[in-house]
């Protein structure tokens, strides 16, 4: 009986868990407003159910796959390619984060940095570039 109740409560933790972090990539995807702006940009307004069908298609592919321990064995070429796609939406996730919360405006703005500000930006995208090679080359190896 109380290994029943043990997966009971087991299930209903983890689709609480599931439902509370699904429900904030949902919110943060929305609030963000990614796929409309990415679909102005693009200039695919017309096709921007492609996107959110897209985008759904991922999570539940990726989900699937965390789940059943799915592998993909790539070449060092293959990996890179993908290490490319994962930063460049890593990229555009943090640029649409920067955009709404005007994040670099304000920071110009008080601390009188207007005049460096494009050293700024190069600054934080070496740093991340920087810390991201370190993490791939040096501390994933120890």
């Amino acid at each position: 009986m109380m290994e029943w109740l043990a997966i009971a409560l087991t299930m209903v933790i983890g689709l609480a868990g599931g439902l509370a972090v699904g429900g904030g990539f949902v919110a943060f995807i929305v609030v963000l407003d990614i796929i409309p702006r990415l679909a102005q940009l693009t200039h695919t307004r017309h096709r921007i159910a492609w996107l959110e069908a897209a985008v759904i298609c991922g999570v539940i592919y990726w989900s699937l796959a965390d789940f059943n321990g799915w592998m993909w064995r790539a070449s060092p070429i293959g990996t890179a390619a993908v290490g490319c796609v994962a930063g460049i939406f890593v990229g555009m996730l943090a640029a649409a984060l920067t955009e709404v919360l005007n994040v670099l405006p304000i920071l110009a703005k008080r601390l009188k940095l207007f005049n460096v500000l494009k050293w700024l930006l190069l600054a934080m995208m070496l740093g991340k570039v920087c810390g991201s090679l370190f993490d791939w080359l040096v501390y994933q190896r120890i």
